[in-house]
């Protein structure tokens, strides 16, 4: 089962995080706004990935000193997924 999701980042450039989750695995990491080629970079080294990894290793990276980034944001629209599907 395939479930999509958005998130609205807060604090980044980018606006809008959009992902799906399937069967577990991480696919189709899109970031409407920001640093085009670095998010999808993102995007593409997290594809196929758990979640709740990925969740774990983006959490807390900070931009320019503004207490998160487009990654965290992403590790807090992943939380946030987690939890609406338990």
């Amino acid at each position: 089962m395939t479930k999509t999701y958005s998130y609205t980042p807060q604090g980044v450039c980018s606006k809008q995080i959009d992902f799906e989750i399937s069967d577990g695995k991480l696919h189709n990491v899109r970031f409407t706004g920001g640093c085009d080629g670095n998010l999808k970079a993102i995007g593409r080294l997290v594809e196929g990935a758990e979640p709740q990894a990925i969740a774990a290793l983006l959490a807390g990276n900070d931009c320019r000193g503004r207490g998160t980034s487009c990654a965290d944001q992403l590790a807090k629209g992943l939380q946030a997924a987690l939890a609406e599907a338990k």
